[in-house]
């Protein structure tokens, strides 16, 4: 099971404060031992809402919403995403985690679709479409690390 792993952004997070090098070590540190486990795949902090959009769907119309966002508790600043037997060893993994911000923190664990979560609906055909995206994609990462 894949899982993200989200990092709730707070006040500093937003206005730009970057993390201490006490922080930035132990979290080196903990993202090693996840490596060497087996179980990080990704993870990323991102820049403050103020440099980024949103995009609000309606119908065939597209509005663009320049950021900052008000609601500071609703935004992400980093996510990770984790391979884990389940739920509860994807907890485990993050109580053992640095505290990712200078006060309280809130992290969320959302468990990632899997292609056969989506039952009948997702077709031979889309199965394959899905896997010829994941290699194009794959393929892509190699040649930008090369």
């Amino acid at each position: 099971m894949r899982f993200m792993v989200l990092i709730k952004a707070d006040a500093n997070s937003e206005a730009g404060v970057m993390p201490s090098a006490q922080l930035l070590a132990e979290m080196g540190q903990f993202n090693e031992e996840l490596v060497k486990a087996g179980v990080m795949q990704a993870g990323e902090g991102l820049h403050p809402s103020s440099r980024g959009a949103r995009v609000r769907f309606s119908g065939t119309g597209r509005e663009v919403i320049d950021g900052p966002f008000t609601e500071t508790k609703e935004l992400i600043t980093g996510f990770w995403i984790w391979k884990c037997a389940s739920l509860q060893e994807a907890i485990a993994w993050l109580k053992r985690c640095p505290n990712p911000m200078l006060g309280e923190s809130e992290v969320e664990i959302r468990q990632v679709f899997e292609a056969e979560d989506f039952g009948a609906e997702f077709t031979p055909e889309l199965r394959a479409q899905e896997d010829r995206l994941r290699i194009q994609v794959e393929e892509q990462q190699r040649q930008q690390d090369a």
